[in-house]
């Protein structure tokens, strides 16, 4: 682990000198390099050391790049960071949701929304995620090209719709799933007009206001329907709806659904995508888990209680997950002045803690590029720092679905596995797209084989 500067309060003083980092161009500066290869940027920050100032899109970003400054971020000093909604850049989706809110609004959302949540609730949408995901391979011919980031986004938006929400929405996957490129294209560091403030009247802007306004009637649309309807339910657009008023305004609500139908079924299916890739193409691993599959499930659906006797499985899962995390980077705000090893960030400037980076530092991750879910052993798990792998985030704030999402992971990747073998047709080193999620910059595509 990098070496840290000790804590001002260690030294009996306040830091005065702010972090260091690349200088930049005028106005600009180091938007292009973001811009132009946001590894090569990353790669060129990290020479100053764990937490690294630079500036992009008219903000000033400290970079946090050492674990044990991630743990202080996220968890120990939390209270002295306000989530960031990436400004304009955001433009605003959601901002009156679980994601982005802050103080005693998120408390209070948070109490709502985690009864949703609960190992009871989460387990009884197991046979759901294992039917939907058998009905998805049934649908796929043997020898057919199917792109499989498009095919694993239109699954686990069925799985998501059905058990959160009680919706079947599969008429209109293709509508969330337009409202997902959008928010990524308006995102992507790729695209510079992503810098460029939305009331600049440019026709991307204007396409995605649009496009951003029409999800947001659709999705009103949908808590009209519920609230017109009297069947009592049990998911979570019902308790949402039980508690307006009550704790939760009209906004509220919308901006949660929204959150949810975005970030929900993207992150997972981003997450299943890279397994799958990563699997194709390491015939060892692949046959680890094809031995334990066949010990463990024959051939059927995993059960509630098989889903802990998948250790292979889940340890391809935090493979997969370690290096290419869904949610890549998380942003936070500094609401006051703050020590940061041993430098003083001062407020209203954001700090970046970046997954894709510290997933794949050698001081943790004996070759790191490398994809080896073999590493994931309990001596090894005992020795890494909590916060050299945090794909669902930490501290008070880490992702309410990350049960809902591993236990839909341990259930979808061995139903399909067990029916299919995918021939990878495109690059193994894919580029990869920057945006709200860290996407594939193209599809992912393979040839299904169906198995005996």
């Amino acid at each position: 682990m990098a070496e840290t500067q000790g804590s001002s309060t260690e030294r009996g003083e306040q830091p005065s000198e702010t972090p260091p980092g690349p200088g930049g161009l005028p106005l600009l500066g180091n938007t292009l390099d973001l811009y132009r290869d946001p590894w090569a940027l990353y790669e060129e920050l990290e020479s100053y050391g764990d937490v690294v100032h630079y500036t992009a899109g008219g903000n000033d970003f400290n970079v946090v790049l050492d674990p044990t400054l991630v743990e202080q971020v996220l968890l120990t000093d939390h209270d002295a960071y306000g989530k960031w909604a990436l400004g304009d850049v955001g433009g605003g989706i959601g901002s009156e949701g679980l994601v982005l809110t802050e103080g005693e609004q998120w408390q209070r959302q948070r109490r709502v929304i985690q009864d949703a949540f609960t190992m009871d609730r989460i387990r009884a949408y197991g046979d759901a995620m294992g039917q939907y995901a058998a009905e998805a391979v049934e649908a796929w011919d043997d020898g057919e090209e199917i792109a499989l980031n498009e095919a694993f986004s239109r699954l686990t938006l069925r799985i998501l719709a059905h058990s959160l929400f009680d919706l079947d929405i599969d008429a209109e996957a293709g509508t969330v799933a337009e409202f997902t490129r959008t928010v990524n294209d308006r995102m992507d560091v790729d695209n510079l007009t992503a810098f460029v403030p939305l009331w600049v009247p440019l026709p991307r802007n204007r396409r995605f206001k649009r496009r951003v306004a029409a999800f947001e009637s659709f999705v009103e649309e949908l808590i009209e329907q519920r609230r017109a309807d009297a069947t009592e339910r049990d998911d979570l657009l019902s308790l949402l709806l039980a508690h307006e008023g009550d704790g939760l305004t009209e906004t509220e609500i919308r901006d949660q659904m929204t959150t949810f139908l975005f970030a929900g079924h993207e992150t997972t299916s981003l997450a299943l995508t890279y397994a799958c890739m990563a699997l194709a193409t390491h015939p060892g691993p692949r046959e680890r888990l094809n031995r334990e599959h066949e010990r463990v499930l024959d051939g059927g659906i995993p059960s509630l209680a098989q889903l802990p006797q998948l250790e292979a499985t889940e340890r391809a899962i935090k493979e997969a997950l370690r290096l290419y995390p869904p949610v890549y980077v998380l942003f936070r705000e500094a609401n006051r002045d703050v020590e940061l090893g041993g430098y003083r960030v001062p407020s209203g400037q954001k700090v970046t803690v970046p997954q894709f980076w510290i997933h794949r530092k050698e001081a943790f991750y004996d070759d790191p590029d490398e994809f080896d879910p073999s590493r994931w052993t309990d001596g090894f798990e005992d020795e890494l720092h909590d916060y050299a792998y945090f794909p669902f985030g930490g501290g008070p704030r880490h992702c309410i679905g990350m049960r809902f999402a591993m236990q839909e992971l341990k259930t979808v990747l061995p139903t399909v596995l067990q029916r299919v073998d995918f021939e990878l047709l495109s690059d193994p080193d894919p580029d990869f797209s920057m945006g709200a999620t860290l996407r594939p910059a193209e599809d992912v595509r393979v040839r299904v084989r169906k198995r005996d």
